[in-house]
């Protein structure tokens, strides 16, 4: 899905994700949507406010395995990479305005990093587990 590069449009991403795993079959209340919609969220806030070029929108992305989620979200700015996952900065002090969405990215999701980057783009992916199917 493309979706514009504005607040709006970051919360647009979070309610079609957890549409898309309602549609899959995935409890809305459950912890995996739950856990997908808090990264889309944060994920799509940083293309918004971090990876945003006037004019170009963000793409989200997200696959469903029988193991797993994988959401990735496209951005348009390849020159501001986070830091690698496991190289996270400490968590900043109680007055800091920002700088805390990446680690909770990286306490839910069961893996994350950088995807594949174009001259143009950079992508941001994370992958969370589903629960065993038992029966």
């Amino acid at each position: 899905m493309q979706l514009s590069s504005t607040r709006r449009g970051a919360r647009l991403a979070r309610l079609l994700a957890v549409q898309q795993l309602v549609d899959w079959g995935i409890p809305r209340d459950g912890r995996t949507a739950s856990t997908v919609a808090a990264v889309v969220a944060e994920f799509a806030a940083n293309a918004v406010t971090h990876g945003r070029t006037p004019g170009r929108d963000f793409a989200l992305r997200l696959t469903l395995t029988p193991e797993s989620v994988r959401i990735e979200v496209t951005d348009t700015r390849p020159d501001e990479l986070p830091p690698a996952s496991g190289r996270l900065p400490a968590l900043p002090g109680p007055a800091a305005e920002s700088g805390r969405g990446l680690l909770l990215v990286e306490a839910l999701a069961d893996r994350w990093g950088t995807g594949p980057q174009g001259p143009h783009t950079k992508t941001l992916f994370a992958e969370v587990d589903r629960p065993p199917r038992h029966g």
